[in-house]
């Protein structure tokens, strides 16, 4: 039976045989029956293609399947035109972004947030879409404050997305704080945690420092005593992400998605202990 609240991230494939791998780690992972898969979207719509090619190859496959949608230097020309090829495939959720600029690139685009694009995504197709959003439990890295992230959430939902997904994050704490400070604000839409398997330490801290995420010290240090011991690592990763995991459901969180990195080994594991 499928679990009605976990979905999993792939990020579209560059090569011919990145493809052949998304292929066999995602027939591998739709045994487990996911809500949806969802798949990223390169800055500046540099993946827009292989985005939707992907989507369209699950969607043939009988799973669901949503496309990320980043707008930052997009025209409403270009949003439009995408959008009506999405509908053109039936796909019927998109998990909207503002998405990073990519190098060198200007400020271009005529949307500068992600509730613009929601806005707009409503107002060219109604309730086609369930729309999902970003949210960062750990404040946005490029926020001014943490209240000024939570307000920036807020315009996201009340421009009409259904629901949310966190930026992966290794402190529970945060996410419970940040949900009870959206629901304070009148927010009911359901906030449901990102997670990352932990598969490499050099992988995990380059990450975590580019999205902001916190990697607790005491994990830090027990991932870098073991050194090139991937065993080990990925042993004491699935310890810890899949306790998250646990007291994350048990506190309430509405469904984990998981950032399967194009990978099936992590996310099963991490799956079989938590279903």
């Amino acid at each position: 039976m499928t679990n009605p609240n976990f979905s999993i991230e792939f990020f579209p494939p560059k090569t011919a045989e990145g493809a052949e791998k998304l292929r066999a780690t995602r027939t591998k992972l739709s045994e487990l029956k996911p809500k949806y898969f969802s798949v990223t979207f390169g800055a500046g719509g540099t993946t827009q293609q292989g985005t939707l090619d992907t989507v369209v190859e699950i969607m043939a496959a009988g799973q669901d399947a949503a496309p990320h949608l980043s707008c930052v230097g997009g025209t409403r020309e270009s949003i439009r035109q995408i959008l009506t090829e999405y509908k053109s495939h039936n796909i019927k959720r998109i998990v909207a972004l503002r998405g990073d600029l990519p190098s060198g690139y200007g400020a271009g685009g005529e949307f500068r947030y992600a509730n613009e694009l929601v806005e707009f995504i409503r107002q060219e197709t109604g309730d086609h879409f369930h729309i999902e959003v970003a949210a960062y439990p750990e404040v946005h890295p490029q926020a001014r404050s943490p209240q000024d992230d939570l307000l920036a959430f807020e315009r996201k939902i009340k421009a009409g997305a259904n629901s949310a997904i966190t930026q992966y994050f290794y402190n529970a704490d945060a996410y419970f704080q940040f949900v009870e400070q959206a629901q304070k604000l009148g927010i009911d839409a359901p906030i449901v945690p990102g997670i990352m398997p932990i598969l490499n330490y050099t992988q995990l801290m380059r990450f975590s420092d580019m999205c902001g995420a916190e990697i607790p010290r005491w994990v830090r240090l027990k991932l870098a005593s073991f050194g090139d011991d991937s065993a080990s690592i990925k042993a004491f990763g699935l310890d810890v992400v899949s306790a998250l995991g646990e007291r994350l459901l048990q506190g309430g969180a509405p469904g984990l998605h998981f950032y399967s990195m194009n990978q099936a080994a992590a996310t099963t594991a991490l799956w079989q202990r938590l279903v």
